[in-house]
């Protein structure tokens, strides 16, 4: 009976994580709004991507910051002002490529050059279908996206802080960070794998590579030796700050399940990459989907979904449809 009550109130807690906006979202929002917003903005993403692969890892990230903070309403794009810092300007997400921004940016435009969609598709959707986008151009799954969601009305610094999970995360603090905004763990190692693209600047794990613990001369325990003999000559000590190295040194370029493969060799980049495979309760959830690539694929798909719906806006007064992505209406 315990056992039974403590999962009942389980239930009850996520539950008030699900924001009553999240129901009114639906696949083919803008069917009679703007018919074609899909293939418009798909196109504007694939001139984009074949401008820069960037635009891959950068998006999806955008994608992710955004959702965490304020829900997604693409408040991550405000720019700041004289009077405001916006949320772009966190430390924490300083780090998030300028191409991302660009493509939503360009996405938009070519959605309001249509005059029947002109100021009726809103950022936070472009942003999410952007998202999509890039996945499946970088070999992954594509699926059907639920639309509807305003854009936010404020984007502060402030309110970054302590939303956004750290490179040096364990499980523990990945499901409860993840948790917070309604998303299982299951989704949460789902999610991890966007790290099957993208880069990362060197003081982002130089603590794994150098004087680990403390300890002069100590690499990280959990992390391959000749991986991180690689880092090392990749990332010296006292590296330029500007210097990246690739997330995925298998296959950097391609949306896949390398990363769970990568995990099983000790070869993830962040602590709260590998843990996934140190980890006694996450390491099957690892071992099946670096089996599975199909698994793996379906398994994304649901956790996007579940990520897209995090304190979405789908009336006013709580949003609107800004007419440029980087300025509050």
């Amino acid at each position: 009976m315990e056992k039974l009550i403590i999962l009942l109130l389980g239930v009850v807690n996520l539950s008030l994580f699900v924001q009553p906006g999240s129901a009114q979202l639906r696949q083919n929002f803008y069917a009679d709004i703007c018919p074609n917003v899909e293939s418009i903005v798909r196109n504007a993403v694939t001139q984009k991507f074949q401008q820069t692969t960037i635009t891959i890892p950068a998006t999806l990230r955008l994608f992710f910051h955004d959702c965490f903070v304020n829900g997604c309403d693409a408040s991550v794009m405000v720019a700041s002002t004289a009077n405001n810092t916006a949320e772009k300007d966190n430390p924490d997400n300083l780090s998030l490529a300028g191409d991302g921004f660009d493509t939503v940016i360009k996405a938009k435009a070519a959605v309001d050059a249509v005059p029947q969609c002109t100021n009726k598709v809103s950022c936070a959707d472009i942003l999410t279908m952007a998202a999509r986008d890039v996945v499946s151009l970088s070999g992954g799954p594509s699926y059907a996206v639920e639309l509807g969601r305003l854009d936010g009305l404020s984007s502060t610094a402030a309110s970054v802080n302590g939303k956004l999970p750290q490179p040096t995360f364990d499980l523990n603090q990945l499901t409860s960070i993840f948790a917070t905004n309604g998303i299982s763990q299951t989704d949460m190692i789902a999610l991890s794998a966007a790290h099957t693209v993208g880069f990362s600047h060197c003081n982002r794990f130089s603590n794994r590579i150098y004087d680990f613990g403390g300890q002069a001369g100590a690499i990280d325990p959990t992390l391959n030796r000749t991986y991180a003999a690689q880092l090392q000559s990749e990332c010296p000590r006292n590296v330029d700050p500007s210097v990246a190295i690739e997330l995925d040194p298998i296959t950097p370029g391609t949306f896949d399940n390398q990363y769970f493969r990568n995990l099983q060799l000790r070869m993830g980049l962040f602590t709260s990459d590998q843990t996934l495979a140190e980890d006694g309760i996450s390491r099957p959830t690892v071992d099946t989907w670096a089996a599975d690539s199909a698994a793996f694929s379906r398994a994304f798909v649901t956790a996007m979904t579940n990520l897209g719906r995090v304190g979405v806006k789908t009336s006013s007064p709580l949003g609107n449809i800004r007419r440029d992505c980087s300025v509050l209406n």
